[in-house]
């Protein structure tokens, strides 16, 4: 049951914490369209990859 709670409260708090970042950062005004925004951007940002350029010192074995 503790975990349960636990979860909930955690939930409570990231939903809360979003709609302050969408009030703080769009205003009130069409605070559901902003929402989707704000979303959107985290959910680019989860998927992002870091790309690592490759360059001659990460090739392992081949000598010059």
């Amino acid at each position: 049951m503790t975990l349960i709670r636990s979860l909930f409260w955690f939930a409570l708090f990231v939903f809360s914490t979003l709609c302050f970042v969408v009030l703080f950062e769009h205003g009130t005004t069409n605070f559901s369209k902003n929402m989707g925004v704000e979303l959107h951007y985290f959910e680019k940002m989860y998927h992002t990859q870091i790309e690592h350029k490759k360059d001659d010192s990460d090739k392992i074995g081949t000598a010059k």
